[in-house]
C-alpha cells in the first residue's frame, strides 16, 4: 500500500505526518513506524505523528517516538502538527486539539511562528544539581558550564538509563545561562536515544527550571536550541505555572509516497 506523508520540521526537530482521518495507518505496527523513521532506510525523522479525528475538537494528534513507541507530548511535534492542520485546510490560525497530555490551544501567524499553550505545570522538584519537572513530558534540566563542547549523548544516556529515573527514564536537558532572557539548550532525548536539534517540552521545561531556580525572574524566556531559536513564556500563580505558550517556527520539508 502506498501512503501519503509529509515531512515537517520546527527548529531541526523533525517528523513525519500522516493524515489519518480515515483510520487507514495499522498504528500497532511498531517495526514499520521504525522504519518510516529510520534514516537510512526510511524517510527520516525524530518521530511520526498521525492527524486524527476528535469528537470534541479540531483533530486529535497521535505521536510515536522514532523507535516505534507510543510517546508522551511533542511541544515541537504539536506545533509542527498545527502547521499542517493548517496546510490541509482543517483549521484556520487558531486551533484547539487533544493530545495525549490533554487539551491544547494554538495560533500560527503572518510569518508561520506557531504559538503552543502547553499544559500547566507544578510539582517540580528542586535539587542542588539539577530540577526534574513533567511539561507534559518528563524532564531532567541542569546547568552545564560548556554546553557547546559537552557530550550530550554519552552523559545524557547516562542519566536517562541510570538509577535516578529508574525504567522509564527521563529527557534529559543541558543549559547555559546566557544573559536573564536567553539560554542556550541542548537535549537527549529518550525514544530517539540521542541528541536532537532540538526538543519541544524540553525548551518549555528549562526555561520554567531556570525561573524556579531563581536563574532569571523573566516570564518570557528565548531558549538557543541546536535547530534555531524557541521562545517560552508563562504566568506564576504560587509555585505553579500556567499560561504556558511555546513558540517558534513550524515549516514543510516535502511530501512523498513510500509503500509500507
Amino acid at each position: 500500500m502506498l501512503v501519503q506523508f509529509y515531512k515537517y520540521q520546527g527548529t531541526g526537530n523533525d517528523f513525519v505526518i500522516i493524515d489519518n482521518r480515515t483510520n487507514f495507518f495499522p498504528k500497532e505496527d511498531t517495526k514499520l513506524i521504525e522504519r518510516l523513521c529510520d534514516r537510512r532506510f526510511g524517510i527520516g525523522a525524530d518521530g511520526l505523528m498521525l492527524l486524527e479525528n476528535d469528537p470534541e475538537t479540531d483533530f486529535k494528534m497521535v505521536y510515536y517516538n522514532s523507535d516505534g513507541n507510543q510517546s508522551t507530548m511533542c511541544g515541537n511535534g504539536g506545533r509542527c502538527l498545527v502547521a499542517f492542520a493548517k496546510q490541509l485546510k482543517v483549521i484556520g490560525d487558531t486551533t484547539s486539539f487533544n493530545a495525549v497530555d490533554g487539551l491544547h490551544h494554538a495560533s500560527v501567524d503572518k510569518d508561520g511562528i506557531v504559538s503552543l499553550q502547553m499544559i500547566d505545570v507544578d510539582g517540580i522538584k528542586i535539587n542542588p544539581n539539577y530540577s526534574f519537572l513533567n511539561t507534559g513530558s518528563p524532564h531532567h534540566v541542569q546547568l552545564v558550564d560548556d554546553l557547546e563542547h559537552y557530550n550530550v549523548k554519552e552523559n545524557g544516556a547516562a542519566i536517562r538509563y541510570g538509577e535516578l529515573y529508574g525504567k522509564a527514564g527521563s529527557n534529559i536537558n543541558f543549559v547555559k545561562k546566557i544573559d536573564d532572557a536567553t539560554f542556550a539548550l541542548r537535549t537527549y532525548e529518550r525514544g530517539v536515544e540521542d541528541e536532537t536539534l532540538a526538543c519541544g517540552t524540553g525548551a518549555t521545561a528549562a526555561a520554567i527550571a531556570m525561573n524556579a531556580t531563581g536563574q532569571t525572574d523573566l516570564t518570557a524566556i528565548n531558549m538557543n536550541v541546536e535547530g534555531g531559536k524557541l521562545s517560552v513564556s508563562f504566568e506564576k500563580e504560587g509555585d505553579k505555572y500556567v499560561n504556558v505558550f511555546l513558540n517558534g517556527p513550524a515549516k514543510f520539508v516535502f511530501e512523498g509516497t513510500i509503500e509500507i
